[in-house]
């Protein structure tokens, strides 16, 4: 039930995470995020990495989530294969996200990268629970 896709938009690419509970699409949507520069079954999961943000709604707080992992991949050279991620709605205050990454060291010949991730984008950004209680976390990263 769990994937992820992307869709074509323009010259940037959209990144759509599906599953069972919201911190599940987020996660889907992570590996979507590392597929769009390689294939994340070639990622390690080596080192941990954790990662907080808070926003106001879940949609934002999707954007924030996948802009602390471009951040972290760029800041660190790394990427990342394995998420765990736990979400907390105070609605209508806040939502607050903690999470652990795994991943590797970026190795050019084996990952072979295809794009940098400059940042994801409010471009398409939704986050809703369908009429069969599945969760969609999408939106377009800009590459």
């Amino acid at each position: 039930m769990s994937h992820w896709q992307h869709y074509e938009h323009e010259a940037d690419i959209g990144i759509e995470g599906i599953g069972a509970s919201i911190e599940v699409a987020f996660i889907q949507a992570a590996l979507a995020l590392t597929a769009v520069i390689t294939e994340p079954k070639n990622v390690s999961p080596e080192s941990e990495v954790e990662i907080s943000c808070e926003a106001p709604n879940d949609e934002l707080l999707f954007v924030d989530w996948l802009n602390a992992l471009i951040f972290e991949m760029a800041d660190r050279k790394m990427l990342f294969s394995r998420f765990d991620v736990e979400i907390t709605s105070q609605q209508p205050h806040a939502s607050s996200l903690h999470a652990k990454v795994w991943g590797e060291m970026i190795d050019q010949a084996r990952h072979q990268p295809v794009v940098e991730i400059k940042g994801a984008t409010y471009t398409t950004l939704q986050v809703y629970e369908d009429s069969d209680h599945i969760w969609h976390a999408q939106t377009v990263v800009d590459v």
